[in-house]
């Protein structure tokens, strides 16, 4: 018999198929109010879970008892509670590296359109009030030839790493749990601790998972210890820096500016004070989010899945 499972989000019909190849599939394009009741029929029969951004906790896992295989099409899985999945022996996994040179992209973005204001001056040129020239006072700030500190020295950060120094010739710091010797190598990056690193960098790229370790890594404290012109930008998590933290030192204008891909809470609220300042760059969490890109990663969740149902061990095991 082929093993139960349930895909909880739009993918590509291809991915769908994939999966149908090897499994009986039960199709949730979202989870919403209205189908929750269907939803949690299904999970008591189902073996595998394929999708990204659901809470797998005690509350779902007890409508799941013969759940072997969750599969995250994302690289991020704060959404899992680890410990709770090992100790109940299911394989867990996610959708590193196809995704890198993606989210790089977006973080260099970030970082030209925070320092050259490119949002704020769109809308400038766009209200009518280009009406003679630029004053100073609407300048932008150089990133060529700037100090650029990542905060998370992984796949992505690697990346970043190479486009900032060849491309930018910024000399790299990085902060990371391990040493990171192909970025040292290759893009002359120095490891050091993470106070040294937001002192001395001009731009801070917060690149590091969301885990207990890192919640609210980044708060008062540490946004005290940036330079009052160092631009901050975040393609993490909302929830490793302390949102209302980052608020005050931009109103405070403590440091000079920020660009956000994520935040405390998703979708954005209305009324978030970040919203209305001209020196931050906001994003609605699209990192990855180029159909090539998305499609990569579905696919390579879809084969952690099948080869987790199948016996063989999948190319993504979270192990932490």
């Amino acid at each position: 018999m082929k093993p139960n499972v349930i895909v909880y989000r739009k993918f590509d019909e291809r991915v769908v198929d994939f999966v149908r190849e090897t499994c009986e599939v039960v199709y949730f394009k979202e989870l919403n109010e209205g189908n929750k009741k269907e939803f949690l029929e299904e999970l008591k029969t189902a073996q595998g879970l394929l999708g990204s951004g659901l809470v797998i906790d005690h509350e779902l896992l007890d409508h799941a008892p013969k759940l072997q295989v969750v599969s995250n099409a994302s690289v991020g899985y704060d959404n899992f509670d680890i410990p709770l999945l090992k100790e109940r022996g299911i394989v867990a996994t996610n959708t590193p590296g196809v995704l890198n040179e993606t989210v790089a992209d977006t973080v260099l973005g970030l970082m030209l359109a925070a320092a050259r204001r490119i949002p704020e001056l769109d809308r400038f040129v766009k209200e009518g009030k280009w009406s003679s020239s630029l004053r100073e006072e609407k300048f932008g700030t150089d990133v060529h030839h700037k100090v650029l500190g990542i905060i998370g020295m992984g796949g992505v950060g690697t990346a970043v790493a190479k486009r900032a120094h060849l491309g930018f010739n910024m000399p790299i710091l990085y902060h990371n749990r391990s040493r990171n010797e192909e970025a040292e190598g290759m893009y002359k990056a120095v490891y050091c601790t993470l106070d040294d690193l937001l002192a001395q960098s001009d731009y801070v790229c917060l690149l590091a998972p969301l885990n207990a370790q890192t919640e609210k890594m980044i708060g008062k404290r540490e946004f005290a210890l940036m330079k009052k012109t160092s631009i901050f930008i975040n393609a993490a998590r909302g929830k490793v820096i302390d949102e209302e933290a980052l608020i005050d030192v931009l109103q405070r204008q403590e440091i000079r500016a920020a660009g956000l891909d994520v935040f405390s809470r998703e979708p954005v609220e209305s009324d978030n004070p970040l919203l209305s300042m001209d020196n931050v760059v906001t994003l609605p969490h699209i990192g990855s989010a180029t159909p090539e890109t998305r499609l990569e990663m579905a696919q390579l969740a879809a084969q952690n899945l099948v080869a987790g149902l199948s016996g063989k061990i999948p190319p993504n095991i979270i192990h932490h």
